[in-house]
């Protein structure tokens, strides 16, 4: 999810925008790009990162990483120097950044705004924790990096310099980085194990329909390449919503333009039917596209920026009262009604109720026919309060049939269903300028030409980047999924077998002065027999004297040994966990928590009430949570409790 939109304590009304929407004839009228008279031909490339491409640049990933480990570089040397444009939503902000091994630079070349305001911004290279090779506009030109507190920027370089910028910021070796490789989105999702996880249900739907939006180049700061999400629902009448009649669901095995089987012939037709005299533009069966930036605007128009950007999208006007997003139920009829609206879901639909109200009091208009003054979103009748649709709708997408049934839908958009012969069979194409790989900008000469082909990208929508060739595998039911865990229960070795095996052993890892109030090894993961954590003994004395030790090998005399850390005997190396504490706090085990892998020691009772987290290898302390009013501490289930 996105980082919390923040309320404006002084928002803009757009008045102006309304008076010209109610004085004047709205001159925008939403057509299907087949109605367009375009004289561009299309220029065919190959399909986005291609099997060569990554390869060459996985190898120049590792060869720069080996050069940079060779040379003796300065903290403060300037490594990486190169202009850029910042895309955020619909604009693009001109600008420079700077690299240099422990910061990351965006300086705003771009004038300043009415207010002042730039787009500058810094952050350490150690709180990198995803860099994604992404496309903007169909260029294989954008990075998308992701920070550690969720923060994330979108910057578009040229075609010949994206990759060499990615190198040499993988080549910086951030400590916190998860994903940063040369592989192509669908290489990244088959290692990532998220599919497996999914199937044994370990993260939820909503989870999983995030990952596989990121994983594809969906984003929050491209509203051309927002995330979608897919309608699940087809009852928005009843007073109660029934989860468990299929009938209260949509069929997610088809496009949301035929879901409707009375729209299949039109749109079967239409395929069949179109012919390009010169030959440049491809048979397809939608003219409009299931998520662009006027779809996400339309959906989010109560909300700024999106109000902002709406009004500018139509000309300095709110859109007519008829044609706004003003009703679920109605939405939904006119989708059914005409397959030529085909727009999908956004994420918000699943956890943003303030979407919903009009809090901001824009004057949107009266419908033409019943006169009704449109304000917050209609709800269907099954939900009261946006919180409780939202409540509703999100239950809804983690229900049992929305799980059986989500590979489908998976398939026609990120999917072997979303181009070639199964596409077509699926009637899922749409127009071909939507497809990576479709059009070179770069190879159209004529500015007027790419600027109509670029605005056309930008405001179609795109379709994300294929994540599988081969069909998408099911959900495990509730059931199979109960009886997989419970045969792992079952397999698990007998301990109480070997207990003529234990031995006794002593060691003294403290002294009476300065007891050890907590002693702990990394905790594996839940129904895991193995230990999969780091082998070691962690301790923390009354003193918070904070000690890492390790087993040594197997003696078959003695069995395991301990080792001890020497830090904690030594005066000048001790590792002590910084508060101080809370005045009303001894030192006690409840107080700290290990992380499963052994890197990282969370520990509460802190003087200010804060959450603090230590690495265990170096005994710093590296974030801190302050946003608590009473003291942190565990309670019996071993959760951080606040």
């Amino acid at each position: 999810m996105r980082l919390k939109l923040e309320p404006q304590l002084y928002p803009n009304t757009h008045e102006n925008a309304s008076k010209l929407r109610d004085n004047a004839t709205n001159h925008y009228d939403a057509k299907e790009i087949s109605e367009f008279d375009s004289t561009i031909k299309n220029v065919v490339v190959r399909d986005f990162l291609a099997n060569d491409e990554n390869s060459q640049l996985e190898e120049d990933l590792r060869l720069t990483i080996e050069a940079q480990s060779q040379q003796d570089v300065t903290l403060e040397k300037l490594l990486i120097s190169q202009e850029c444009e910042l895309i955020t939503l619909m604009t693009k902000v001109k600008g420079r950044i700077e690299v240099n091994q422990t910061l990351f630079t965006f300086i705003d070349l771009s004038p300043p705004a009415d207010d002042g305001s730039k787009h500058d911004f810094r952050f350490s290279i150690n709180k990198i924790r995803e860099v994604h090779l992404r496309k903007y506009n169909l260029r294989r030109s954008a990075l998308e990096i992701f920070l550690i507190d969720q923060t994330s920027y979108f910057l578009n370089f040229t075609t010949k310099t994206r990759n060499k910028i990615f190198s040499k910021i993988l080549s910086l070796q951030p400590p916190n980085i998860l994903y940063g490789s040369g592989r192509s989105p669908a290489e990244l999702l088959k290692t990532s194990g998220l599919t497996q996880k999914w199937m044994n249900r370990e993260i939820s739907n909503f989870e999983y329909l995030m990952y596989l939006n990121t994983i594809a180049g969906r984003s929050y700061n491209d509203l051309s390449q927002y995330p979608v999400f897919p309608w699940i629902l087809a009852d928005y009448t009843s007073d109660i919503l029934d989860l468990t009649d299929p009938k209260s669901f949509r069929d997610l095995s088809k496009p949301i333009g035929v879901v409707n089987p009375k729209n299949e012939a039109e749109v079967r037709s239409k395929y069949d039917s179109f012919e390009d005299p010169s030959g440049a533009i491809p048979k397809f069966h939608y003219g409009t596209h299931y998520s662009n930036s006027a779809g996400v605007l339309h959906y989010l128009l109560r909300v700024e920026p999106f109000t902002s950007l709406h009004i500018e999208l139509q000309s300095g006007r709110f859109d007519v009262a008829d044609r706004q997003f003003h009703s679920i139920p109605q939405t939904w009829k006119l989708l059914m009604d005409n397959p030529n609206d085909v727009k999908e879901l956004i994420p918000e639909f699943f956890y943003f109720p303030e979407f919903l109200k009009n809090m901001n009091k824009f004057d949107l208009g009266h419908l033409q026919i019943t006169k009704e003054k449109v304000d917050d979103v209609i709800l269907p009748s099954w939900a009261t309060t946006p919180e409780e649709f939202i409540a509703i709708h999100r239950r809804a997408l983690e229900s049992e049939y929305v799980s059986q049934n989500l590979h489908h839908w998976i398939d026609l958009i990120f999917g072997y269903k979303q181009k070639g012969p199964k596409a077509v069979e699926a009637l899922n194409v749409f127009y071909y300028c939507s497809y990576e790989g479709a059009v070179d900008l770069d190879k159209i000469t004529k500015p007027v030409e790419r600027e109509a082909v670029e605005g056309m990208i930008n405001n179609f929508g795109q379709v994300p980047s294929q994540l599988m060739r081969e069909p998408h595998p099911r959900r495990l039911t509730q059931e199979e999924t109960a009886v997989k865990l419970l045969r792992g229960e079952l397999k698990r070795p007998d301990l109480t077998q070997f207990l003529d095996k234990i031995v006794q052993y002593y060691c003294e890892i403290s002294t009476p002065k300065d007891p050890i109030v907590y002693l702990s090894p990394p905790r594996s993961p839940p129904r895991s027999f193995l230990q999969l954590s780091p082998d070691m003994l962690v301790s923390i004395s009354k003193s918070c004297i904070l000690g890492c030790h390790s087993w040594m090998s197997y003696d078959k005399e003695r069995g395991f040994l301990l080792e001890i850390d020497a830090t904690t005997t030594n005066l000048k190396n001790r590792k002590r966990i910084f508060g101080p504490l809370h005045p009303s706090q001894a030192p006690h085990s409840q107080m700290f928590a290990i992380s499963t892998d052994g890197k990282l020691l969370y520990a509460g009772g802190i003087w200010d009430n804060s959450l603090r987290v230590y690495n265990l290898h170096k005994g710093k302390s590296i974030a801190s949570v302050t946003r608590h009013l009473g003291i942190i501490e565990k309670d019996n289930k071993k959760d951080i409790r606040v």
